[in-house]
């Protein structure tokens, strides 16, 4: 009888795990079916095609991913080999995040306690994290102190405000000596612009319209940050590069960073056809119908994914918190840093072709 071509896979190997193996070796010979196996292949994918030279990445960031120390061990190291150009993430994760950059610290804990009682001891959590109700009044001091400068008395999107927040972030992590550096003064020193998709979702809003009330002058215009992302991808494309989306988590984030493309073709005009390598990490479900946990086929139907690339594209269904330290340890292993694109400082020449572009939509059809 003639073999099956279903049958052409790698065969499955029950061989043991040895000692101190990499986990490079442990992904690529252990990790062999269910979900270990779609991480394989996002890691994979992410490591051998979307690292090449002429991709631009976007990472999105959704969940408390920063408290539990991510925002270091994973970020910061991908900013610096630049393997992420720019980012999408809640108001939340850069707040928490700045916890570390201004000197203070959070503690591993179990989520098994009475939370009435942490209440009345002044004690926040976030499930299995702990940390001291002053470290949020500390922080929000912090943000005030930056946005009553005279540099932010105007409107500005959101890549500006996380650039200009990162410069004083970067400037404290310095005086007081911390080791670990934090996102935003790592995207401020490599001009990896970040978006938040929903900022006066996060304690940073909350703290931008507080100062609002005190006759302070910051607008954060959310209109510009629909069109610099959109101007990011499209600047990649008419370059002769490509674009992919690594995405952690779902919810806003993911898709402000995907509506990118529908933006371009469906509201724009501009002739274009969808991002060419899509990774998702999540927890959610595609069948309750929430954009979370809507696959990338799905998103091919919107014009968000290439038809023709749907092959490079893998969602790995599993706790964002497991898969990125390992996909972050592969790829840094795996593959040499790549030149920064530092696509902050090119982000007027993007939003001019963008323009240039549309017009000329506008043009065809009149």
């Amino acid at each position: 009888m003639a073999k099956s071509k279903f049958l052409s896979g790698k065969k499955i190997v029950p061989q043991p795990i040895p000692k101190g193996i990499k986990v490079t070796e442990l992904i690529d010979n252990y990790f062999q079916a269910y979900n270990a196996a779609r991480l394989r292949e996002a890691t994979q994918l992410f490591a051998q095609k979307m690292l090449d030279p002429d991709v631009t990445i976007g990472m999105s960031l959704t969940g408390a991913l920063t408290p539990a120390g991510l925002g270091g061990s994973c970020v910061v190291p991908l900013i610096k080999a630049g393997f992420v150009d720019w980012i999408v993430s809640t108001g939340a994760n850069l707040y928490h995040d700045t916890h570390f950059a201004i000197g203070h610290s959070l503690h591993k804990a179990t989520p098994f306690v009475d939370d009435r009682t942490l209440r009345k001891e002044g004690v926040i959590r976030i499930y299995d994290i702990l940390f001291d109700y002053r470290v949020l009044l500390s922080t929000d001091s912090f943000f005030r102190y930056l946005i009553a400068q005279p540099e932010f008395q105007r409107e500005m999107g959101t890549a500006e405000f996380h650039y200009r927040v990162g410069k004083y972030v970067a400037a404290r992590e310095k005086k007081l000596g911390i080791k670990y550096s934090s996102v935003l003064a790592t995207a401020y020193k490599y001009a990896v612009p970040v978006y938040t998709s929903s900022p006066g979702d996060s304690s940073i809003g909350m703290n931008v319209a507080a100062m609002a009330l005190d006759g302070y002058g910051l607008k954060l215009d959310v209109s510009r940050d629909v069109n610099e992302t959109a101007a990011i991808v499209l600047g990649a494309k008419k370059g002769g590069g490509r674009s992919g989306v690594l995405i952690f988590g779902g919810g806003s984030p993911k898709n402000f960073m995907l509506q990118t493309e529908p933006q371009i073709q469906e509201v724009l005009g501009i002739n274009e056809k969808g991002h060419d390598f899509f990774i998702q990490v999540t927890d959610a479900r595609a069948d309750t119908g929430g954009l979370s946990g809507a696959t990338p086929s799905e998103a091919v139907s919107w014009g968000k994914v290439d038809p023709s690339k749907l092959p490079d594209t893998v969602v790995a269904y599993l706790d964002s918190t497991v898969a990125m330290p390992i996909m972050t340890s592969y790829v840094l292993e795996k593959r040499k840093p790549r030149t920064p694109k530092r696509l902050y400082d090119r982000l007027p020449e993007f939003m001019e072709t963008l323009k240039k572009e549309h017009e000329k939509a506008l043009k065809r059809t009149r």
